[in-house]
């Protein structure tokens, strides 16, 4: 406009505040250790004595940690439209997760994780992995002791798409390749600390992959290694290629249709008013 005011808005993702990175710190610490345990501790430990307990210990610690982290990030960052953007994207993500349960891995869900934590930024992308899965659970009837690690899991995953570089200026082929190799890369990675999740319980008679406790880490790595081969490569395989297929195909209209609710939405938003033009 010529005359009169004009605003200006810039959309950019949305921002952790002090203590909103301070609780998501402590949570993936605590993250870091529930599921690395198994080559943490020292062998023949105390805390190797008591595996069987530890899913209990550790789940409700981490539903405690990740509400801490919810309710942070939406008391400093999130508005009334970004909280409603939040459970619609958590929405469609927990209905695309059935679409694809049980046929090799194929999860749509990712593909839409990847791009909303690029739009979004790494602050809002902990707090949608995080509500989708949860939301999922609920959904599918997958609540057990499993839930918050999965929770994490999907939480770093998408708050990982929104550390990627060039939020701003990279678009076009250059983006959905980052976007897509990322997505490759880290539905392996969900898909190992899962398995780190679940393998230390894994019965013993299995000697060639299970965990033990009184084995060096050495011995225990090449375990798990040998357990991620046998169990869940050809599954994280088809979730990796289902996510850059979709990411490629439909990526470039979902990016649009993100940064435009995005700029609608207006939160986080920069606004600037200048006078009549004299």
């Amino acid at each position: 406009m010529s005359h009169g005011s004009r605003a200006t808005a810039r959309t950019r993702a949305v921002r952790l505040g002090p203590r909103s990175l301070a609780a998501l710190t402590l949570t993936s610490a605590v993250g870091v250790v529930a599921f690395g345990w198994p080559f943490l501790a020292p062998p023949a430990s105390q805390l190797n004595a008591h595996a069987q307990d530890a899913p209990w210990l550790f789940s409700g610690l981490l539903v405690l940690l990740v509400a801490v982290v919810a309710a942070t990030i939406s008391e400093s960052d999130l508005g009334p439209k970004a909280v409603a953007m939040l459970g619609v994207l958590a929405a469609t993500g927990a209905a695309l997760r059935p679409i694809g349960a049980g046929t090799a891995g194929l999860e749509p869900m990712f593909f839409l994780m990847v791009l909303s934590g690029r739009v979004l930024g790494p602050g809002f992308g902990f707090a949608l992995g995080s509500v989708t899965m949860f939301a999922s659970a609920l959904l599918t009837g997958g609540v057990g002791p499993w839930l918050p690690f999965q929770m994490l899991a999907m939480g770093w995953f998408t708050m990982g798409a929104g550390l990627l570089p060039g939020p701003v200026r990279l678009r076009g082929r250059g983006e959905l390749l980052l976007l897509a190799g990322y997505g490759f890369l880290a539905a392996f990675a969900y898909g190992t600390c899962m398995n780190l999740a679940g393998w230390p319980f894994l019965d013993a008679a299995a000697s060639n992959i299970s965990f033990h406790g009184d084995a060096p880490v050495a011995e225990n790595l090449a375990h798990f290694v040998a357990y991620c081969l046998a169990t869940s490569l050809g599954w994280d395989l088809g979730r990796a290629l289902c996510t850059v297929v979709l990411t490629v195909v439909l990526g470039p209209a979902v990016l649009r249709a993100l940064r435009r609710a995005t700029r609608r939405a207006a939160f986080e938003t920069a606004v600037t008013f200048d006078g009549p033009a004299g």
